[in-house]
Protein backbone atom coordinates (compact mmCIF):
# COMPACT_ATOMS: atom_id res chain seq x y z
CA UNK A 1 0.00 0.00 0.00
CA UNK A 2 1.48 3.82 -0.68
CA UNK A 3 0.85 6.75 1.34
CA UNK A 4 -2.04 8.65 0.57
CA UNK A 5 -4.04 6.18 -0.81
CA UNK A 6 -7.99 6.65 -1.45
CA UNK A 7 -9.33 3.69 -2.91
CA UNK A 8 -12.16 5.92 -4.38
CA UNK A 9 -10.37 8.67 -5.95
CA UNK A 10 -7.47 6.15 -7.38
CA UNK A 11 -10.33 4.54 -9.00
CA UNK A 12 -11.96 7.08 -10.68
CA UNK A 13 -8.39 8.71 -11.68
CA UNK A 14 -7.03 4.84 -13.26
CA UNK A 15 -10.39 4.64 -14.90
CA UNK A 16 -10.16 8.22 -16.10
CA UNK A 17 -6.57 7.37 -17.90
CA UNK A 18 -7.81 4.28 -18.64
CA UNK A 19 -10.37 6.29 -20.41
CA UNK A 20 -7.98 8.21 -22.94
CA UNK A 21 -7.79 5.47 -25.83
CA UNK A 22 -11.75 5.52 -26.06
CA UNK A 23 -11.77 9.09 -26.43
CA UNK A 24 -8.65 9.27 -28.85
CA UNK A 25 -10.78 6.60 -31.00
CA UNK A 26 -14.32 7.52 -30.48
CA UNK A 27 -14.40 11.52 -30.42
CA UNK A 28 -12.93 11.93 -33.85
CA UNK A 29 -15.17 8.67 -35.54
CA UNK A 30 -17.98 10.88 -36.68
CA UNK A 31 -14.94 12.57 -38.68
CA UNK A 32 -13.44 9.68 -40.94
CA UNK A 33 -15.87 10.51 -43.57
CA UNK A 34 -15.06 14.10 -43.58
CA UNK A 35 -11.17 13.53 -43.42
CA UNK A 36 -11.72 11.10 -46.06
CA UNK A 37 -13.27 13.92 -48.25
CA UNK A 38 -10.32 16.62 -46.86
CA UNK A 39 -7.49 14.54 -47.78
CA UNK A 40 -8.91 13.30 -50.73
CA UNK A 41 -7.82 9.85 -50.09
CA UNK A 42 -9.51 6.11 -50.18
CA UNK A 43 -11.60 4.91 -47.16
CA UNK A 44 -8.43 2.59 -46.72
CA UNK A 45 -5.80 5.55 -46.07
CA UNK A 46 -8.63 6.54 -43.50
CA UNK A 47 -8.65 3.84 -41.83
CA UNK A 48 -5.11 3.54 -41.54
CA UNK A 49 -4.96 6.26 -39.17
CA UNK A 50 -7.48 4.69 -37.33
CA UNK A 51 -5.07 1.18 -37.32
CA UNK A 52 -1.59 3.19 -36.64
CA UNK A 53 -3.17 4.86 -33.50
CA UNK A 54 -3.79 0.90 -32.39
CA UNK A 55 -0.29 -0.44 -33.11
CA UNK A 56 0.96 2.86 -31.13
CA UNK A 57 -1.46 2.08 -28.42
CA UNK A 58 -0.01 -1.86 -28.63
CA UNK A 59 3.65 -1.19 -28.83
CA UNK A 60 4.08 1.29 -26.58
CA UNK A 61 2.52 -0.91 -23.93
CA UNK A 62 5.18 -3.27 -24.66
CA UNK A 63 7.38 -0.75 -23.73
CA UNK A 64 6.09 1.66 -20.79
CA UNK A 65 5.31 -2.01 -19.03
CA UNK A 66 8.58 -3.06 -18.41
CA UNK A 67 9.61 0.91 -17.71
CA UNK A 68 7.19 0.89 -15.40
CA UNK A 69 8.88 -2.06 -13.62
CA UNK A 70 11.88 -1.08 -13.64
CA UNK A 71 11.72 2.69 -12.32
CA UNK A 72 8.23 2.61 -11.15
CA UNK A 73 4.72 4.03 -12.15
CA UNK A 74 4.51 7.62 -11.69
CA UNK A 75 7.75 9.17 -14.34
CA UNK A 76 6.81 6.78 -17.24
CA UNK A 77 3.05 7.68 -17.26
CA UNK A 78 3.92 11.74 -16.89
CA UNK A 79 5.90 11.39 -19.89
CA UNK A 80 3.73 9.37 -21.68
CA UNK A 81 1.10 11.81 -21.18
CA UNK A 82 3.12 14.72 -22.70
CA UNK A 83 3.78 12.88 -25.62
CA UNK A 84 -0.03 12.49 -25.93
CA UNK A 85 -0.61 16.50 -25.73
CA UNK A 86 2.44 16.98 -28.09
CA UNK A 87 1.01 14.72 -30.34
CA UNK A 88 -3.09 15.32 -30.23
CA UNK A 89 -1.75 19.16 -31.09
CA UNK A 90 0.23 17.56 -34.23
CA UNK A 91 -2.56 15.82 -35.23
CA UNK A 92 -5.07 19.30 -35.61
CA UNK A 93 -2.59 20.86 -37.88
CA UNK A 94 -1.49 17.32 -39.91
CA UNK A 95 -1.31 18.17 -43.63
CA UNK A 96 -1.99 14.72 -45.29
CA UNK A 97 -3.48 11.34 -43.95
CA UNK A 98 -0.17 10.00 -43.88
CA UNK A 99 0.86 12.60 -41.35
CA UNK A 100 -2.33 12.48 -39.92
CA UNK A 101 -1.07 8.63 -39.39
CA UNK A 102 2.18 9.21 -37.79
CA UNK A 103 0.57 11.23 -35.38
CA UNK A 104 -1.60 8.96 -34.56
CA UNK A 105 1.21 6.50 -34.08
CA UNK A 106 2.41 8.90 -31.25
CA UNK A 107 -1.00 9.99 -29.78
CA UNK A 108 -1.60 5.43 -29.56
CA UNK A 109 2.06 5.28 -27.74
CA UNK A 110 1.04 8.29 -25.02
CA UNK A 111 -2.54 6.90 -24.72
CA UNK A 112 -1.51 3.66 -23.91
CA UNK A 113 0.15 4.83 -20.88
CA UNK A 114 -3.44 4.89 -18.94
CA UNK A 115 -4.43 1.71 -19.23
CA UNK A 116 -0.98 -0.43 -19.21
CA UNK A 117 -0.09 1.19 -15.95
CA UNK A 118 -3.42 1.54 -14.90
CA UNK A 119 -3.83 -2.32 -14.44
CA UNK A 120 -0.66 -2.36 -12.89
CA UNK A 121 -1.74 -0.20 -10.33
CA UNK A 122 -4.51 -1.74 -9.23
CA UNK A 123 -1.95 -4.98 -8.58
CA UNK A 124 -0.14 -2.52 -6.94
CA UNK A 125 -2.76 -1.27 -4.81
CA UNK A 126 -5.38 -3.67 -4.37
CA UNK A 127 -5.61 -6.71 -2.81
CA UNK A 128 -6.21 -9.73 -5.93
CA UNK A 129 -9.95 -10.80 -4.16
CA UNK A 130 -10.80 -7.03 -5.17
CA UNK A 131 -9.28 -7.08 -8.78
CA UNK A 132 -12.33 -7.34 -10.94
CA UNK A 133 -14.71 -5.29 -8.68
CA UNK A 134 -12.13 -2.53 -9.22
CA UNK A 135 -11.58 -3.42 -12.94
CA UNK A 136 -15.54 -3.24 -13.20
CA UNK A 137 -15.69 0.34 -11.37
CA UNK A 138 -12.82 1.62 -13.88
CA UNK A 139 -14.98 0.70 -16.73
CA UNK A 140 -17.82 2.47 -15.28
CA UNK A 141 -15.56 5.55 -15.09
CA UNK A 142 -13.79 5.04 -18.25
CA UNK A 143 -17.39 3.93 -20.19
CA UNK A 144 -18.41 7.84 -20.13
CA UNK A 145 -16.16 8.13 -23.29
CA UNK A 146 -17.54 5.61 -25.94
CA UNK A 147 -20.73 7.45 -25.09
CA UNK A 148 -20.07 11.12 -24.87
CA UNK A 149 -17.33 11.21 -26.88
CA UNK A 150 -19.10 10.47 -30.43
CA UNK A 151 -21.38 12.55 -29.68
CA UNK A 152 -18.95 15.18 -28.74
CA UNK A 153 -17.14 14.72 -31.55
CA UNK A 154 -19.92 14.77 -33.92
CA UNK A 155 -21.06 18.12 -32.69
CA UNK A 156 -17.65 19.72 -32.31
CA UNK A 157 -17.27 18.50 -36.17
CA UNK A 158 -20.52 20.65 -36.89
CA UNK A 159 -19.56 23.46 -35.36
CA UNK A 160 -15.54 24.25 -35.52
CA UNK A 161 -14.27 21.56 -37.89
CA UNK A 162 -12.19 18.55 -37.28
CA UNK A 163 -9.41 19.74 -36.01
CA UNK A 164 -11.04 21.19 -32.86
CA UNK A 165 -11.58 17.67 -31.63
CA UNK A 166 -7.93 16.85 -31.23
CA UNK A 167 -7.26 20.45 -29.49
CA UNK A 168 -9.86 18.89 -27.12
CA UNK A 169 -7.99 15.76 -26.79
CA UNK A 170 -4.64 18.01 -26.02
CA UNK A 171 -6.29 20.19 -22.98
CA UNK A 172 -7.96 16.77 -21.58
CA UNK A 173 -3.97 15.33 -21.74
CA UNK A 174 -3.02 18.57 -20.26
CA UNK A 175 -5.76 18.25 -17.16
CA UNK A 176 -5.11 14.48 -16.70
CA UNK A 177 -1.14 15.20 -16.41
CA UNK A 178 -1.63 17.40 -13.63
CA UNK A 179 -4.11 15.24 -11.95
CA UNK A 180 -1.85 12.30 -12.13
CA UNK A 181 1.19 14.27 -10.99
CA UNK A 182 -0.55 15.51 -7.56
CA UNK A 183 -3.07 13.03 -6.83
CA UNK A 184 -2.16 9.46 -7.63
CA UNK A 185 -0.19 7.23 -5.88
CA UNK A 186 3.12 5.94 -6.77
CA UNK A 187 2.46 2.23 -6.63
CA UNK A 188 5.59 -0.25 -6.92
CA UNK A 189 8.43 2.50 -7.19
CA UNK A 190 10.97 0.69 -9.19
CA UNK A 191 13.25 -2.83 -9.42
CA UNK A 192 16.62 -2.40 -10.90
CA UNK A 193 16.39 -6.08 -11.29
CA UNK A 194 14.30 -5.69 -14.05
CA UNK A 195 16.25 -5.75 -17.47
CA UNK A 196 15.20 -3.50 -19.98
CA UNK A 197 17.67 -5.68 -22.90
CA UNK A 198 15.31 -6.65 -25.96
CA UNK A 199 15.97 -10.46 -25.17
CA UNK A 200 15.39 -10.12 -21.12
CA UNK A 201 12.05 -8.59 -22.19
CA UNK A 202 11.19 -11.12 -24.82
CA UNK A 203 12.10 -13.62 -22.84
CA UNK A 204 9.81 -12.42 -19.76
CA UNK A 205 7.07 -12.42 -22.42
CA UNK A 206 7.40 -15.48 -23.85
CA UNK A 207 7.16 -17.18 -20.27
CA UNK A 208 3.94 -15.19 -19.61
CA UNK A 209 2.95 -16.52 -23.31
CA UNK A 210 3.33 -20.10 -21.79
CA UNK A 211 1.75 -19.41 -18.77
CA UNK A 212 -2.00 -21.35 -18.38
CA UNK A 213 -2.45 -18.96 -15.83
CA UNK A 214 -2.06 -15.96 -18.30
CA UNK A 215 -2.36 -17.06 -21.96
CA UNK A 216 -6.03 -18.11 -22.52
CA UNK A 217 -7.04 -15.16 -20.52
CA UNK A 218 -4.94 -12.80 -22.49
CA UNK A 219 -6.13 -14.26 -25.92
CA UNK A 220 -9.79 -13.56 -24.90
CA UNK A 221 -9.19 -10.31 -23.92
CA UNK A 222 -7.90 -9.25 -27.82
CA UNK A 223 -10.01 -11.54 -29.61
CA UNK A 224 -12.67 -9.96 -28.13
CA UNK A 225 -11.73 -6.57 -28.24
CA UNK A 226 -10.94 -6.41 -31.82
CA UNK A 227 -14.30 -7.29 -32.64
CA UNK A 228 -15.17 -4.80 -30.67
CA UNK A 229 -12.66 -2.27 -32.64
CA UNK A 230 -13.57 -3.51 -36.03
CA UNK A 231 -16.87 -2.66 -35.02
CA UNK A 232 -15.77 0.71 -34.45
CA UNK A 233 -13.78 1.32 -37.48
CA UNK A 234 -16.42 0.14 -39.72
CA UNK A 235 -19.86 1.11 -38.12
CA UNK A 236 -19.06 5.43 -39.46
CA UNK A 237 -19.23 3.84 -42.93
CA UNK A 238 -22.01 1.36 -42.16
CA UNK A 239 -24.34 3.53 -40.27
CA UNK A 240 -23.37 7.52 -41.91
CA UNK A 241 -22.73 6.70 -45.58
CA UNK A 242 -24.69 3.25 -46.28
CA UNK A 243 -27.61 3.69 -43.94
CA UNK A 244 -27.81 8.22 -43.99
CA UNK A 245 -27.21 8.48 -40.03
CA UNK A 246 -26.26 12.10 -39.81
CA UNK A 247 -22.41 12.08 -38.64
CA UNK A 248 -23.68 14.46 -35.36
CA UNK A 249 -26.59 11.64 -34.42
CA UNK A 250 -23.91 8.81 -35.52
CA UNK A 251 -22.87 9.26 -31.87
CA UNK A 252 -26.41 8.33 -29.99
CA UNK A 253 -26.26 4.81 -31.62
CA UNK A 254 -22.34 4.45 -30.49
CA UNK A 255 -23.44 5.77 -26.95
CA UNK A 256 -26.21 3.25 -26.90
CA UNK A 257 -23.85 0.54 -27.31
CA UNK A 258 -21.41 1.62 -24.91
CA UNK A 259 -24.46 2.03 -22.13
CA UNK A 260 -24.91 -1.51 -22.69
CA UNK A 261 -21.45 -2.43 -21.91
CA UNK A 262 -21.18 -0.20 -18.72
CA UNK A 263 -24.60 -1.48 -17.00
CA UNK A 264 -23.11 -4.92 -17.83
CA UNK A 265 -19.32 -4.41 -15.84
CA UNK A 266 -21.63 -2.88 -13.14
CA UNK A 267 -24.03 -5.94 -13.04
CA UNK A 268 -20.30 -8.47 -12.66
CA UNK A 269 -20.28 -7.84 -8.83
CA UNK A 270 -24.06 -9.19 -8.14
CA UNK A 271 -23.06 -12.25 -10.77
CA UNK A 272 -19.85 -12.90 -8.75
CA UNK A 273 -22.24 -13.65 -5.42
CA UNK A 274 -23.13 -16.63 -7.36
CA UNK A 275 -20.98 -17.90 -9.70
CA UNK A 276 -16.58 -17.52 -10.46
CA UNK A 277 -14.89 -15.08 -12.64
CA UNK A 278 -14.52 -18.35 -15.18
CA UNK A 279 -17.81 -19.56 -15.08
CA UNK A 280 -19.25 -15.84 -15.48
CA UNK A 281 -16.05 -15.40 -18.08
CA UNK A 282 -17.06 -18.81 -20.70
CA UNK A 283 -20.96 -18.10 -20.48
CA UNK A 284 -20.48 -14.77 -21.71
CA UNK A 285 -18.43 -15.91 -24.50
CA UNK A 286 -21.05 -17.84 -26.16
CA UNK A 287 -23.44 -15.21 -25.92
CA UNK A 288 -20.71 -13.03 -27.51
CA UNK A 289 -20.61 -15.65 -30.29
CA UNK A 290 -24.08 -16.33 -30.85
CA UNK A 291 -24.77 -11.70 -31.20
CA UNK A 292 -21.65 -12.09 -34.25
CA UNK A 293 -23.59 -15.06 -35.53
CA UNK A 294 -26.87 -12.71 -35.91
CA UNK A 295 -24.91 -9.87 -36.95
CA UNK A 296 -23.54 -11.63 -39.99
CA UNK A 297 -27.19 -13.08 -40.82
CA UNK A 298 -28.15 -9.28 -40.65
CA UNK A 299 -25.42 -8.29 -42.80
CA UNK A 300 -26.83 -10.90 -45.54
CA UNK A 301 -30.21 -9.44 -45.40
CA UNK A 302 -30.64 -6.02 -46.55
CA UNK A 303 -34.57 -6.34 -45.58
CA UNK A 304 -33.39 -6.19 -41.90
CA UNK A 305 -32.32 -2.84 -42.20
CA UNK A 306 -30.64 -0.42 -39.90
CA UNK A 307 -32.19 -2.10 -36.61
CA UNK A 308 -31.44 -5.66 -37.81
CA UNK A 309 -27.71 -4.39 -37.10
CA UNK A 310 -27.63 -2.41 -33.99
CA UNK A 311 -29.51 -5.10 -32.19
CA UNK A 312 -26.53 -7.93 -32.32
CA UNK A 313 -23.84 -5.16 -32.28
CA UNK A 314 -25.64 -3.95 -28.57
CA UNK A 315 -25.36 -7.33 -27.59
CA UNK A 316 -21.68 -8.10 -29.20
CA UNK A 317 -20.21 -4.60 -27.31
CA UNK A 318 -22.20 -5.33 -24.14
CA UNK A 319 -20.58 -8.64 -23.87
CA UNK A 320 -17.58 -7.05 -23.21
CA UNK A 321 -18.57 -5.60 -19.68
CA UNK A 322 -18.00 -8.91 -18.62
CA UNK A 323 -15.60 -10.30 -20.46
CA UNK A 324 -12.90 -7.57 -20.01
CA UNK A 325 -13.03 -6.95 -15.89
CA UNK A 326 -13.00 -10.79 -15.11
CA UNK A 327 -10.70 -11.70 -17.92
CA UNK A 328 -7.96 -8.74 -17.12
CA UNK A 329 -8.52 -9.91 -13.42
CA UNK A 330 -7.44 -13.74 -14.13
CA UNK A 331 -4.65 -12.52 -16.16
CA UNK A 332 -3.19 -10.19 -13.59
CA UNK A 333 -3.90 -12.20 -10.79
CA UNK A 334 -0.70 -14.49 -10.07
CA UNK A 335 1.74 -11.84 -11.34
CA UNK A 336 3.06 -9.95 -8.51
CA UNK A 337 6.27 -7.71 -8.96
CA UNK A 338 6.17 -8.55 -13.00
CA UNK A 339 2.26 -6.74 -13.16
CA UNK A 340 3.47 -3.84 -15.46
CA UNK A 341 5.35 -6.56 -17.98
CA UNK A 342 2.27 -8.39 -17.56
CA UNK A 343 -0.20 -5.81 -18.18
CA UNK A 344 2.20 -4.60 -21.09
CA UNK A 345 1.91 -7.67 -22.93
CA UNK A 346 -1.79 -8.05 -21.90
CA UNK A 347 -2.54 -4.86 -23.85
CA UNK A 348 0.24 -4.93 -26.62
CA UNK A 349 -1.96 -8.00 -27.45
CA UNK A 350 -5.75 -6.55 -27.56
CA UNK A 351 -4.31 -3.55 -29.46
CA UNK A 352 -2.44 -5.04 -32.24
CA UNK A 353 -4.91 -7.56 -32.95
CA UNK A 354 -7.66 -4.32 -33.01
CA UNK A 355 -5.04 -3.19 -35.37
CA UNK A 356 -5.19 -5.80 -37.40
CA UNK A 357 -9.50 -6.22 -37.57
CA UNK A 358 -9.68 -2.81 -38.29
CA UNK A 359 -7.07 -3.22 -41.42
CA UNK A 360 -9.09 -6.15 -42.13
CA UNK A 361 -12.34 -4.58 -42.15
CA UNK A 362 -10.89 -1.64 -44.81
CA UNK A 363 -9.65 -4.60 -47.08
CA UNK A 364 -12.58 -5.86 -47.50
CA UNK A 365 -13.85 -3.94 -50.29
CA UNK A 366 -17.66 -5.00 -50.21
CA UNK A 367 -19.87 -1.55 -49.72
CA UNK A 368 -21.54 -3.72 -46.71
CA UNK A 369 -22.09 -3.97 -43.42
CA UNK A 370 -20.69 -7.82 -44.56
CA UNK A 371 -16.77 -6.92 -44.07
CA UNK A 372 -17.33 -5.49 -40.57
CA UNK A 373 -20.01 -8.87 -39.52
CA UNK A 374 -17.22 -11.24 -40.84
CA UNK A 375 -13.99 -9.72 -39.14
CA UNK A 376 -16.17 -9.51 -35.64
CA UNK A 377 -17.44 -13.47 -36.48
CA UNK A 378 -13.95 -14.43 -37.09
CA UNK A 379 -12.86 -12.31 -33.40
CA UNK A 380 -15.44 -13.82 -31.42
CA UNK A 381 -15.05 -17.85 -32.73
CA UNK A 382 -11.13 -17.39 -31.56
CA UNK A 383 -12.50 -16.29 -28.39
CA UNK A 384 -14.92 -18.26 -27.68
CA UNK A 385 -12.32 -21.49 -28.73
CA UNK A 386 -10.19 -20.04 -26.07
CA UNK A 387 -12.79 -19.94 -23.68
CA UNK A 388 -13.42 -24.03 -24.10
CA UNK A 389 -9.85 -24.24 -22.53
CA UNK A 390 -10.70 -23.04 -18.72
CA UNK A 391 -10.61 -25.44 -16.81
CA UNK A 392 -11.11 -25.85 -12.88
CA UNK A 393 -7.80 -26.40 -11.05
CA UNK A 394 -5.78 -25.41 -7.97
CA UNK A 395 -3.83 -22.90 -10.31
CA UNK A 396 -6.87 -21.15 -11.21
CA UNK A 397 -8.45 -19.20 -8.17
CA UNK A 398 -11.81 -17.75 -8.41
Amino acid sequence: MTENFHPRRSVFLLGSLSAFGALSIDMYLPSLPTLQQHFQVNQLAIQLTLAAFFLGFSGGQAILGPISDRFGRRPPLLLALALYMAASIACAFAPSAAWLAFFRLLQGIGACSGPVIGRALVRDLFPPQDASHVFARMILVMGVAPIFAPLLGGYLLLWSGWQAIFVLLAVLGLLSLLASALLLPAGHRGDPAHSLHLYAIVARFWTLLRDPRFRPYAIILAASFSGMFAYIAGSPFVFIELHKVPAHDFGWIFGFNALGLILLSQFNRFLHRRYSSRSLLRTTLFIQFGAAVFLLFASLLPQTGLAGLIVPLFFYVASIGLVSPNSSALAMQEQGKQAGTASALLGSLQFASAAVAAMGVGLIDIPSALPMALVILLCATIAASAGLTLRKSAHFPG
